[in-house]
């Protein structure tokens, strides 16, 4: 086991500049609550460990002018609850950062580490995709956007290229009449691992569904936007014909294995079954925006 050096920079420059010279030998250290378990275990060794959370972009919560959130990658759970506004306009996806493990683990882990751990199961993750937030990385050849669903490139692997940090997650405005939701299938109530996860965001003016966002989780390699889902929402009342179509579409996109967790057949069914029960939950929110 080699030695592994601790950099805490104060500025982005100074951690990608450092990350990247490090060329694949460092690990970003954001809350610490998967690398540590890693490193105990043998299965992370860096030679370089790069602290993010002195700098200041990587840790706040901006309420912008057009009513969009920027939302650092270092950002606790804790810090996203504690947010007096975050929650009223995202609470579904409130929800999914508050699974992610115990009322400690959340005073540390984050939404960024979540996504960059890149677990098909990461409960924040299809609850981000729901909402259309975008990351924000910077590498050696600076700054790029992507949507959040484009991040995660298979179990454990994600699109970064070398070099690069995510630096934060962008959450879009909200219209009148939009509500979100997210749920999750676990054998235990607490600190599981989802066997299914559904996030789900609409839109809803004079009783139509004008816009809508399904994100789904623990079902494929990674998490998914399922785009034929929100089709067969929009434009409709949300009657039980267009959820059914929804939940139908849901299980289709289902690429899940067999493992101890669920079966295949299982894993399928229950998409289709948690985006309906999401769906109700985003539509009786919404009525109340």
């Amino acid at each position: 086991m080699t030695d592994t050096r601790y950099l805490a920079p104060q500025t982005l420059d100074e951690a990608v500049s450092a990350f990247a010279a490090a060329q694949g030998a460092a690990r970003i250290l954001a809350g610490g609550t998967d690398l540590l378990v890693q490193m105990r275990a043998g299965v992370a060794n860096p030679g370089l460990i790069v602290d993010i959370k002195k700098i200041g972009e990587m840790t706040r919560i901006t309420e912008n002018a057009d009513g969009s959130f920027t939302v650092g990658a270092a950002v606790s759970a804790a810090s996203l609850a504690d947010h007096p506004r975050f929650g009223k306009v995202w609470p579904g996806v409130l929800e999914a950062v508050n699974l992610i493990g115990s009322k400690q683990v959340q005073g540390r882990a984050s939404p960024g580490g979540n996504l960059c751990n890149g677990s098909p199961a990461g409960d924040s993750v299809p609850a981000m995709v729901a909402a259309g937030a975008v990351v924000t990385v910077q590498g050696p050849n600076g700054r790029r956007q992507m949507p959040v669903e484009a991040f995660p490139a298979g179990p454990g692997k994600t699109n970064l290229a070398p070099g690069e940090i995510l630096v934060s997650f962008t959450l879009p405005a909200r219209a009148a009449g939009s509500g979100d939701a997210y749920l999750r299938m676990t054998p235990r109530t607490e600190m599981d691992i989802a066997v299914v996860c559904c996030g789900v965001s609409l839109t809803m003016k004079d009783g139509v569904c004008t816009a809508a966002r399904v994100g789904l989780g623990a079902v494929a390699p990674t998490v998914m936007l399922v785009e034929e889902a929100a089709k067969a929402l929009i434009g409709t009342k949300l009657d039980a014909a267009a959820v059914a179509a929804a939940a139908a579409a849901c299980s289709a996109a289902c690429r899940p294995i067999n493992d101890k967790r669920g079966t295949i057949a299982y894993r399928t069914k229950v998409a289709g079954v948690l985006l309906k029960r999401a769906v109700a939950i985003a539509a009786e929110r919404a009525s109340r925006s």
